[in-house]
């Protein structure tokens, strides 16, 4: 069936896009009181992660695709609607403040005046991310649990 392959690739893709998020967190209080000469050696480990940064907008698209798809299926249709909503969130979050406190410090290669400061947004925005992307992959993983295959229309699972 289609829309079980999709949910499973969504379902995957959630969970892969869990791992880098998981690991800003656990990392952050570890880090978060470093001196700015550590801080910004320990920062220099995510040189190259911008690529998984693509698994959101591909989580996004998925997941809009699953709603759209279950929309006949009031409680499958809330739950990806929220995975979705939970990664255009994401984005906004990553683009409003973690992108911003990256070109400030040339990704974290010189430190302006300001970037004790950017240093927490960077942080704080990672790790409200971090839940954003737990609360997806649930909901992802919950409208999958809450379909029920034969309320779809047969041209629908093509």
């Amino acid at each position: 069936m289609a829309v079980r392959r999709l949910q499973f690739f969504t379902i995957v893709v959630c969970a892969l896009a869990l791992i880098p998020s998981g690991a800003h967190l656990a990392a952050l209080p570890n880090k978060i009181d470093l001196p700015q000469g550590d801080y910004f050696i320990v920062q220099g480990i995510y040189q190259g992660w911008a690529i998984l940064g693509m698994l959101w907008p591909l989580a996004l698209l998925l997941n809009g695709a699953l709603a759209y798809l279950l929309r006949r299926q009031r409680r499958a249709f809330r739950f990806a609607v929220l995975a979705t909503l939970c990664y255009a969130l994401m984005l906004a979050i990553f683009f409003l403040w973690t992108f911003p406190a990256n070109e400030a410090t040339g990704n974290w290669s010189f430190a302006p005046a300001e970037w004790e400061e950017l240093r927490w947004q960077w942080e704080a925005s990672h790790a409200v991310n971090t839940l954003l992307s737990l609360l997806a992959l649930c909901s992802a993983t919950a409208s999958a649990l809450a379909w029920r295959p034969q309320e779809m229309d047969p041209a629908e699972e093509a």
